[in-house]
């Protein structure tokens, strides 16, 4: 028995076409005469022959491949992202590839020009690229970001309002009667972090708190004992950490240390990642819509490359909020 796949060439001897005559019924109907055509498309059923993958993305042009490029695939902040694009695009029949950079903005670089010709476009979340490569990028490749804009408005983008969500630690703590908070920084390439040190000092000033910023710290748990060391030396009674990976390192070294959280310290995170309510203390968290972020960016992207999309302006912008839990109390006296 033959268990080898038909070819093209096996539906054109079957239809008695030309292999190039085969091809143009198969992937470009009415390029030929209807007759010939359906010849060609009976003898491909006769036979069930499929064409690969390859040959549709040569014929068409497109590969129905849409890369998901994420700083750190490890980090559980972009596990509902990756479930909000994923089911968006699964249901408009596009296939996601999940890229991971390493917190690099070279080996973002390189990922990117090396998938060229092979995606459709991509959705970049959290992009450590200068705004110089974006724009660079954005004209080569159909692509929209996630918790980043492009200069000029050149992609659609999808922003999470986290500095609303600092803003409203900071009135937080302030109601619980801290005045000196510190702000333990993420990577200095985070456009996110840049946007949420804005804010820090005049909500400070309205507050009457005073605020230092601590870091940069690399957005991982283990950068969190670094970050509780500084916060100690710099005398606060909080501290805010630029992501929830970062505070669940700092709370492994304040217990080490035998510092009562939240009674000498209180804590607060940011993204509300899975197991922020499971270390202890539970932890006080800025909470930002993932998954809802993805599919937006997946509908923005796929109304770009059906061409139906309106020209990219303002992002769109998705609120987040404060989850109070047991790693915040009042000031210690």
């Amino acid at each position: 028995m033959d268990d080898r796949q038909p070819t093209l060439r096996d539906v054109a001897e079957a239809a008695g076409v030309a292999v190039s005559t085969a091809s143009r019924a198969l992937s470009r109907p009415g390029r030929i005469s209807p007759r010939t055509e359906a010849r060609v498309r009976d003898a491909a059923e006769r036979l069930g022959y499929t064409p690969s993958a390859s040959a549709r993305a040569l014929s068409s042009g497109r590969t129905s491949t849409v890369a998901l490029v994420v700083p750190d695939v490890t980090n559980p902040f972009y596990f509902g992202l990756v479930r909000g694009t994923g089911a968006r695009l699964r249901e408009t029949g596009y296939v996601q590839v999940l890229v991971d950079t390493e917190e690099s903005a070279e080996a973002e670089a390189r990922a990117l020009a090396g998938l060229r010709g092979t995606v459709d476009g991509a959705v970049l979340a959290s992009s450590r690229l200068d705004d110089d490569r974006l724009v660079r990028l954005a004209a080569e490749l159909p692509v929209v970001t996630v918790n980043r804009t492009v200069p000029g408005g050149v992609a659609p983008g999808v922003v999470l309002d986290t500095p609303s969500g600092i803003v409203q630690a900071l009135e937080h703590l302030a109601s619980l009667g801290h005045t000196r908070v510190a702000y333990a920084a993420g990577p200095r390439t985070s456009w996110s972090d840049s946007r949420r040190r804005a804010v820090l000092e005049p909500s400070a000033a309205r507050l009457g708190l005073d605020v230092t910023v601590l870091g940069p710290y690399a957005p991982l748990r283990t950068a969190g004992p670094a970050a509780a060391d500084a916060a100690l030396q710099a005398q606060v009674t909080a501290v805010i950490a630029f992501n929830d990976l970062l505070a669940f390192g700092v709370l492994e070294r304040l217990e080490a240390r035998g510092v009562p959280v939240p009674d000498q310290l209180s804590v607060v995170g940011c993204d509300d990642v899975f197991g922020a309510d499971l270390v202890r203390p539970r932890l006080t968290t800025v909470a930002l819509p993932m998954e809802r972020a993805g599919r937006h960016a997946a509908d923005l992207l796929v109304a770009r490359l059906s061409g139906l999309g309106a020209p990219p302006g303002d992002p769109v912008v998705l609120p987040t909020h404060l989850v109070i839990r047991a790693s915040t109390g009042p000031a210690p006296r």
